[in-house]
């Protein structure tokens, strides 16, 4: 995919009027580094030219729920989309449009025994403290708070829900080098199957309202482990 141009011609009137009331140069950066990923991700899972013009024409909108929601034009993408981004890196997920989908892309960081504590469920919490101290609890906490994060995103609450009324089951712990299933059960019955794999620093989850097949990268050779920005996926 192509790195973020400089040049605004590939947004809408109102994105660019967003982005230009944002007061952080952070903030910004990482608003223009999704807008365009996504945009990428759109066209190509909508067989569209990925010429400014055309971008121009693709708008992410926020829906009643927060959850982001595709545009053409006016009219609502027949797709779904979900979104997200870290250091200096983003994520789309395009799927069909009845199906729902969240991803997250998370650091593999450390993360303290009070944070495992207190958003983890007893059982993630006993996943997550069963591995020695090191790397791979590392990637373990940082695995289930991102397949919480997917799931929420697909339920279309996010964070404004408690992390700890949906459990994480990591179903298949050998993600390093290929897709591994995981799944998240909310605590009103619904099962959200997922997929999860690690990249380089990064940890990267999706999660489905119905049983799917790994994500397909539209990059080839995926860059996610690389050094330059940008990436998408079609799921």
């Amino acid at each position: 995919m192509q790195d973020v141009p400089e040049s605004g011609d590939w947004l809408t009137p109102a994105e660019a009027a967003r982005l230009a009331g944002l007061r952080f140069p952070k903030r910004r950066t990482e608003v223009r580094l999704a807008r365009w990923t996504a945009k990428l991700a759109l066209a190509a899972s909508l067989g569209l030219d990925d010429d400014a013009g055309t971008l121009a024409g693709i708008e992410l909108r926020a829906a009643a729920t927060g959850a982001p929601a595709a545009f053409l034009g006016d009219e609502p993408a027949p797709v779904a989309v979900s979104l997200t981004d870290r250091a200096d890196w983003a994520v789309c997920v395009v799927a069909p449009v009845d199906l729902a989908v969240g991803c997250d892309l998370e650091l593999v960081e450390p993360r303290s025994d009070a944070f495992v504590r207190d958003w983890l469920t007893p059982a993630e919490q006993d996943l997550v403290f069963g591995v020695a101290p090191g790397e791979d609890q590392q990637v373990l906490a940082n695995l289930v708070w991102s397949a919480k994060e997917s799931a929420l995103k697909a339920l279309q609450t996010g964070l404004r829900r408690d992390t700890r009324s949906v459990e994480v089951d990591v179903v298949e712990r050998a993600g390093h080098e290929r897709w591994a299933r995981l799944r998240v059960r909310a605590e009103e019955g619904l099962t959200f199957p997922g997929w999860w794999r690690r990249y380089g620093d990064f940890v990267l989850t999706c999660a489905a309202g119905a049983d799917c097949d790994p994500p397909v990268s539209l990059e080839d050779p995926p860059r996610l482990a690389g050094a330059t920005p940008s990436h998408s996926w079609l799921y």
